[in-house]
């Protein structure tokens, strides 16, 4: 298969498996996604979904999270992992909003990367998924499926997303990383993956990447 043909293979499958993306982290609005985004940096959307309730019942908004100390938001979130710097982090970045911005959440990629905490990826997920811009935000379990499956051979995140993004078609980006996700996880999880059930690697994937399921 050309890289074109694998592309439109996955698009087809995951469509078929996932035609509805529901979101994974619980967020009432941009503010809240934001921060559950930032909390989910090396922590399961699981943990950081009962984790968020705790911190949204003090604080669902940057003028109330800024009334927290730093070390009451790293007690609530201790449980997510980092949360001496990810705690920093939310104190930080909803001070910036209510002096920069109104308390609001900019819908700007390169404004949102300059909020503390937040790198590409998670600016990625607040574009795609509370402003509806088009995105694709590579985490490294994508980075992991996209290089299975023979679409990039990038070394890192940054040049996954802009193999996924020459390739797929700019209007599925934001449905299409959720779907990728959810594939992972039901089909190919990264500690233990099993050649009979991922059917995408098995069908498209290299020789290589086949072969190193067991």
């Amino acid at each position: 298969m050309t890289k074109k043909e694998k592309a439109s293979y996955i698009v087809s499958e995951l469509e078929r498996l996932y035609p509805t993306t529901p979101i994974p982290l619980d967020h009432t609005d941009s503010y809240t996604l934001l921060i559950s985004v930032l909390l989910s940096a090396q922590c399961t959307d699981e943990r950081v979904n009962k984790i968020t309730p705790l911190l949204f019942a003090k604080a669902d908004n940057p003028f109330d999270m800024v009334k927290l100390s730093v070390e009451e938001i790293r007690l609530i979130i201790r449980p997510c992992g980092l949360s001496p710097k990810k705690s920093a982090a939310i104190h930080a970045l909803s001070g910036i909003l209510i002096e920069k911005y109104k308390g609001e959440v900019p819908a700007d990629m390169a404004l949102l990367e300059e909020l503390p905490g937040v790198g590409h990826k998670t600016a990625s997920v607040v574009m795609a998924q509370s402003f509806g811009v088009p995105a694709f935000p590579v985490d490294t379990h994508i980075h992991r499926l996209l290089t299975r499956w023979g679409i990039t051979s990038g070394k890192n995140v940054v040049e996954t997303e802009n193999d996924a993004k020459k390739l797929f078609p700019k209007n599925l980006w934001n449905k299409l990383h959720l779907q990728i996700i959810f594939y992972g996880r039901e089909y190919s999880p990264a500690r233990s993956p099993k050649r009979e059930k991922d059917f995408i690697t098995v069908t498209i994937g290299t020789n290589k990447a086949v072969g190193e399921l067991v």
